[in-house]
């Protein structure tokens, strides 16, 4: 499996990313070929004592998970995938951090 994550900054008018990103966004998200699962949350906070001590870095947090990196590229070099990337200015005047990885199973 292979993991992206959006990580985005505290926004200019946070009460405009939200209904953005719900109403707007995350409706182009659900039609969006390729992710076998997604998930966010507006929710993001340091954990006390850790060294981001205080107010979270991020105000909210995107992920998807794909089969592999080949099937996260052709996701996010799709028609939908490149509408998405373009969408994320018209909500997100903080920018965006993305990462993505394999994701390693700790059972062995």
């Amino acid at each position: 499996m292979h993991k992206l994550v959006v990580l985005y900054p505290k926004p200019a008018d946070p009460d405009h990313f939200r209904d953005y990103y719900v109403t707007n966004h995350l409706p182009l998200v659900k039609n969006w070929p390729g992710p076998l699962a997604w998930r966010y949350s507006f929710d993001v906070a340091a954990i006390e004592g850790a060294a981001t001590e205080g107010e979270a870095p991020y105000f909210a947090v995107f992920e998807a998970e794909f089969a592999d990196a080949a099937a996260m590229d052709a996701a996010r070099t799709s028609p939908h995938g490149e509408r998405l990337a373009a969408d994320v200015a018209n909500y997100a005047t903080g920018g965006a951090v993305i990462i993505h990885y394999p994701v390693l199973d700790g059972t062995g």
